[in-house]
């Protein structure tokens, strides 16, 4: 007999293994306060570790610094600890009180420590071992006296700056980074720029630092411009862009302008030109509400005039108003929109319209856009117009230029706002491009041009483009007035365009031909109404002769009738006549008739009798 085997299974089922939960190691942030860098940092600070930012003077390091003190203390309840060595208690208060700040209130709140640390770089001599304890036990009383959470060491080069030996510096630096990490605050420790290859002067402070932020103060083309950039983050995604700021009076001002993306909402809802006739032309309804429009054109052709009218309707209606001029004043720009029957000041007295009016080179292209950015947050207008683009092309190159109006454009449709942008064109056959060549970004362009025709030139506007909507192809003739635009059809046959004078010759032929056209239909007209006359007075004379005959025939036909009836009643008479003769015929016929009658019924009467008496 044959044993059986038992076999095995040739996979064994592993036994199902528990899933260990990963403990959330994610890095925790502190947020600053500071408009715009918690976007950029995702979050803000790392807590508990030490952030180094360094830049050359006048960057703005220290203001940043105390920023981040100030912002948290009172936005945040976090008490803070300023250690300076270089400006006193009473400098920095002075120093930050342009921006806003009051430190001597938050220092007798107990939420704000400035200790000032005096150190003699002539005094200082590198013998022995370094030793920073006098400063932590300083900085530590400090912390714990107001609980503070935040500390700022303005500037590290001072506190390091008679040593050269590399190898004590990195150890003492790391020493310090350390201690701060171990105290449990998050920390901003300021730093001077260094030479080529190096963010700072020793160049060992970057490597040591978990966040490394360097600020930039730049001249281009004698254009001054502040930057900000991470160049580390350690733990964290973070932006590695440039991002410029702006420092005013009320603190920081930093724009994430390159992390703007394409997320911004349409609406099908409309709003008016200020222009009955324009808003016909755009599908009879106007401008998609937070669209882009460009107003393109040589010079004295109305762009201006456009964008006012639609400030101006806008309003009317209640909405706020952003006004960017670079080429007029205030003043100027009031007074011309007076001389075509728009008056601005009541909206500027309701605080409904603003005018921001500068040169372009007054700062750089990155600041044109902090200050649109501050203004927008400020004021919440929901129309801006940009008058004109062209100028900033004195401040960068047209590609410069550009990028900075794709992200403007971008920061302006994120926050919902309606942009209109005037555009300068120069003549020629290229009066459908730009100077910028930002066409492609704009939802709707309007193009005014200059038509010469016989020694005159005349405007005219018509519509390039209109995305989402119907709009018309036709070249409208541009007036301007004292009421305002005027849009009026242009004269299109044969060829040609015709505008003004020319336009109203052609107009006043057309009316001569139309009057000649009319006389002539008139002329027409009375000749067949004359032969209709004619006609209707023979159709009367016939018909009168109709008359004539048919009463002539009735005539006849009685005078017929009566001799008819003369015969009948003279039949009648003889008739009578005849029957009277007649009756006196048979009158004695009948008497015969009867006797005749009489005589043989007497005989029937005889014959009876006697054959009765027989057969008696």
């Amino acid at each position: 007999m044959r044993k059986k085997i038992k076999t095995k299974p040739q996979f064994k089922s592993k036994p199902k293994q528990k899933i260990k939960k990963v403990p959330d190691v994610s890095l925790l942030k502190v947020p600053t306060g500071i408009n715009g860098f918690d976007e950029i940092t995702i979050g803000g600070l790392p807590k508990g570790r030490p952030t180094l930012v360094c830049g050359s003077a006048g960057c703005g390091k220290t203001l940043l610094a105390m920023e981040f003190l100030v912002r948290g203390a009172i936005q945040f309840h976090e008490p803070g600890v300023f250690i300076a060595f270089e400006e006193n208690a009473e400098e920095l208060a002075q120093n930050v009180a342009s921006l806003g700040f009051d430190l001597d209130d938050l220092a007798r709140k107990k939420k704000i420590i400035v200790d000032y640390i005096f150190i003699e770089r002539s005094e200082i001599e590198e013998t022995g071992d370094y030793d920073l304890e006098g400063l932590f036990i300083r900085l530590k009383h400090a912390i714990k006296s107001i609980g503070a959470k935040r500390v700022v060491i303005d500037t590290i080069e001072v506190l390091f700056s008679g040593f050269s030996n590399p190898h004590i510096l990195r150890a003492e630096l790391r020493r310090l980074f350390r201690w701060l990490k171990e105290q449990g605050v998050t920390a901003i420790i300021t730093g001077e720029k260094g030479g080529e290859g190096t963010l700072t002067r020793y160049g060992l402070e970057e490597y040591v630092a978990d966040c490394v932020i360097v600020l930039d103060h730049r001249i281009t083309d004698q254009i001054s411009t502040r930057r900000l950039r991470i160049v580390k983050y350690r733990g964290s995604l973070h932006g590695t862009n440039e991002y410029p700021f702006l420092i005013k009076d009320s603190g920081f001002s930093i724009l994430p302008i390159t992390s703007v993306g394409l997320n911004h909402k349409a609406t099908d809802e409309r709003l008016s030109t200020g222009v009955p006739r324009l808003d016909v032309m755009l599908g009879g309804k106007g401008y998609y509400r937070g669209s882009s429009i460009l107003v393109s054109g040589t010079a004295g052709t109305g762009k201006t005039i456009l964008a006012l009218h639609l400030v101006n309707d806008a309003c009317r209606r209640g909405e706020r108003c952003l006004y960017l001029a670079s080429e007029e004043s205030t003043a100027q720009i009031i007074r011309n929109a007076k001389s075509i029957g728009i008056n601005l000041e009541p909206w500027i007295q309701k605080k409904l319209l603003y005018f921001n009016v500068s040169r372009p080179t007054y700062t750089g292209l990155e600041m044109q856009l902090v200050t649109l950015d501050s203004l927008l947050k400020k004021f919440r207008p929901s129309i801006v117009v940009i008058d004109p683009i062209t100028g900033l092309t004195s401040i960068g190159s047209s590609e410069e230029v550009k990028s900075m109006l794709m992200r403007m454009i971008d920061i302006l449709k994120s926050n919902y706002v309606t942009t209109l942008c005037t555009s300068l064109t120069h003549g020629g056959n290229n009066i459908e491009q730009t100077e910028v060549a930002v066409t492609s970004l704009i939802d709707t362009w309007i193009l005014v041009r200059e038509i010469e025709h016989n020694g005159e030139r005349t405007r005219g506007l018509y519509v390039l483009k209109s995305r989402g909507m119907p709009h018309s192809n036709q070249i409208r003739e541009f007036l301007i007035t004292n009421k305002g635009i005027d849009l009026t059809d242009v004269y299109v046959g044969q060829g040609m365009v015709l505008t003004g004078a020319a336009r109203k010759v052609q107009e006043l032929k057309e009316k001569a031909a139309f009057r000649a056209g009319r006389d002539k239909m008139e002329r027409i007209k009375r000749e067949l109404e004359r032969r209709r006359l004619l006609m209707e007075a023979k159709i009367n004379e016939i018909h009168a002769e109709y008359e004539s005959l048919e009463e002539e025939m009735h005539e006849k036909l009685k005078v017929h009738e009566a001799q008819e009836k003369a015969l009948v009643l003279d039949k009648s008479v003889i008739a009578q006549m005849r029957k009277a003769d007649h009756k006196i015929d048979q009158d004695q016929d009948q008497d015969q008739d009867q006797g005749q009658g009489q005589d043989k019924s007497n005989a029937d009467k005889n014959s009876k009798i006697k054959a009765s008496e027989v057969k008696k």
